[in-house]
């Protein structure tokens, strides 16, 4: 299995390369040369599986040999033994035909874990049987920071940083972030908005010499082993639904596009998807763009789901890439545009898109309402970014059975959550303390000089 640069100029790749590399040195996203397919009897025979086995069977096309089936098997073991839930991502029924995807059973209460405690594992066997050390350096709206925090920390071979903008993440995510003790994880707080993090994030990986001097890794969504990770879940949904008899649909509330970008590599693999819709919060970008064909950036607006405060949605580029028919040098050009704020869509590209993705909008008032009407109606307790995708796939709903994925746990957004329902969402008993532990983060300029020292200073490299 080869991996490719959306932007067509940076070497083709292994598995382990492209996990270990993150982003393409053209700038451009890893993808596969080709999306293995799975048979409709190979994926009726996931049915009754556990999370681990099923994880097993949809990655191993993807990976190559650079992982042996023992070494593969012991990751995803390691990976999710920590998760509060046997099965690890259990549906729940919120009414005819609409089901709710709880992800956030894992260590940080995300759906980051999923990937990211995989990705972790797999990074520490593969420098151990190099011999290499790596810094990691992150950009986070929320979730991602603290799962790559939780997988990195305590690591021999990595040091890890993570970018998230001062005072724009709720104090749960904050302080998931900034009270882990071990000496290899650093939260840098930059003055500015989650866009900014991400930029800072692409102009170290394009600054060559200190890629190079620091060993720079990403473990982003732009990493592709993030979202092959994730591509698993809706695999084991939907077989749990009656897949690949029975056709299922998807709504996803995302930001940055990969975790329903996973949904379209499952569809390509044969999972028999009939609708995979985008679910955003008042900071619409993607769902303006599917409405209009254009994409061009409208500043961020704070919002009570802040991991989806976010103008520049990096995995987008991957389905750009498909839409132009894998064509680099027209993905190059729209990515150029947008430095300048925005693109239009060519009217092929935009049919494909068309025929892959719908998408909807949920603002303020109606995420709140949301998390009130279904708390009331089923006592389920949704966090603010997956109200905006129960919102969302309310408006989807038909004769397909509709799976809708709840992103994090509602104690990660505590304040919300209570004006909405009138109920406290409590941390499980493991975080019972996190308000009270304390916190160690340094707080950075928008500024890629100064974070590019510190993190030399820091690493000695």
């Amino acid at each position: 299995m080869k991996y490719v640069s959306t932007r067509g100029a940076a070497p083709v790749l292994n598995f382990e390369e492209a996990m270990l590399t993150g982003l393409a040195r053209d700038g451009g996203l890893y993808v596969p040369e080709a999306v293995p397919t799975f048979a409709v009897d190979e994926i009726a025979a996931m049915a009754g599986l556990s999370y681990e086995d099923t994880a097993f069977r949809v990655m191993r096309p993807f990976i190559g040999d650079e992982f042996s089936d023992a070494e593969l098997t012991s990751a995803i073991r390691k990976a999710y033994q920590g998760f509060g839930h046997a099965a690890r991502a259990p549906l729940v029924q919120l009414g005819p035909n609409h089901f709710l995807l709880e992800l956030f059973h894992g260590p940080t209460l995300a759906f980051k874990d999923f990937a990211m405690q995989l990705i972790g594992q797999l990074f520490q066997t593969a420098l151990e049987r190099r011999g290499e050390k790596i810094t990691i350096v992150g950009a986070t709206s929320g979730d991602t920071g603290s799962a790559a925090i939780e997988a990195f920390r305590g690591l021999d071979n990595v040091d890890v940083f993570i970018l998230f903008p001062d005072g724009r993440v709720s104090d749960v995510q904050r302080r998931q972030m900034t009270t882990p003790v071990e000496k290899n994880v650093h939260a840098l707080a930059l003055d500015g908005d989650f866009d900014d993090c991400q930029a800072k994030l692409k102009d170290m990986f394009n600054d060559f010499e200190f890629r190079d001097a620091v060993g720079l890794a990403g473990v982003n969504s732009i990493n592709w082993a993030r979202v092959l990770a994730q591509v698993v879940y809706y695999f084991t949904s939907a077989v749990a639904l009656g897949a690949p008899h029975r056709k299922v649909s998807f709504t996803v509330p995302t930001g940055n596009f990969g975790d329903i970008f996973a949904g379209y590599i499952a569809k390509q693999m044969g999972l028999p998807i009939e609708k995979l819709v985008i679910a955003t919060n008042q900071n619409d970008i993607l769902h303006r763009t599917m409405e209009t064909g254009a994409y061009t950036k409208a500043g961020v607006t704070p919002s009570i789901s802040p991991s989806m405060d976010i103008q520049v949605s990096s995995n987008f580029e991957r389905a750009l890439f498909d839409a132009y028919g894998r064509d680099g040098n027209a993905v190059a050009g729209q990515m150029t545009d947008l430095a300048s704020g925005g693109f239009e869509i060519s009217q092929g590209a935009y049919d494909f898109l068309k025929d892959h993705f719908a998408s909807g909008r949920a603002s303020e008032e109606e995420t709140m309402a949301t998390i009130k009407s279904t708390y009331d109606r089923t006592g389920e307790v949704l966090c603010p970014h997956s109200a905006v995708g129960v919102k969302v796939a309310d408006d989807h709903l038909g004769a397909t059975p509709m799976i809708t994925l709840a992103t994090a746990h509602p104690a990660k957004f505590p304040a919300a959550v209570k004006e909405a329902s009138g109920r406290d969402a409590a941390l499980p008993p493991r975080m019972s303390d996190l308000m009270n532990r304390e916190e160690r983060v340094t707080k950075v300029p928008n500024d890629l000089n100064t974070i590019e020292m510190l993190i030399h200073n820091v690493t000695g490299r």
